[in-house]
């Protein structure tokens, strides 16, 4: 069974910085990536970032430069480092893990709340 935990998330102040982590455990077929996603209330899902299994990553334009997705594949971990946070930042944040080239499983999320 293929678990993602999420964690990392909080409270911060506009400016501030987080370090999300997604711990994923059981095997996973074809696995090809990881990927963050977030979602605010009444807005609709973003892909926030990807990195795929050659290591190619991707980003959301608007957090360009702000935030880092990395893996350390020795602890089925991706991290989501986010640096100068917005308000709009503000949204639940969850992974997901890529097989066959879909994102079939996702976590639950760890909450980001970002305020002035």
């Amino acid at each position: 069974q293929v678990r993602l935990v999420e964690s990392g998330g909080g409270s911060v102040q506009a400016g501030g910085s987080l370090k999300l982590s997604c711990v994923r455990s059981g095997y996973i077929f074809k696995w090809c990536g990881m990927a963050w996603y977030r979602q605010a209330p009444e807005k609709e899902r973003e892909l926030v970032s990807s990195i795929m299994s050659d290591g190619t990553t991707n980003y959301l334009d608007s957090v360009k430069g702000r935030f880092t997705i990395s893996q350390d594949n020795a602890k089925n971990t991706t991290y989501l480092q986010i640096n100068d946070l917005k308000i709009e930042d503000t949204a639940n944040y969850y992974c997901a893990a890529c097989s066959n080239w879909r994102y079939e499983y996702y976590g639950r999320g760890t909450q980001v709340t970002v305020s002035s």
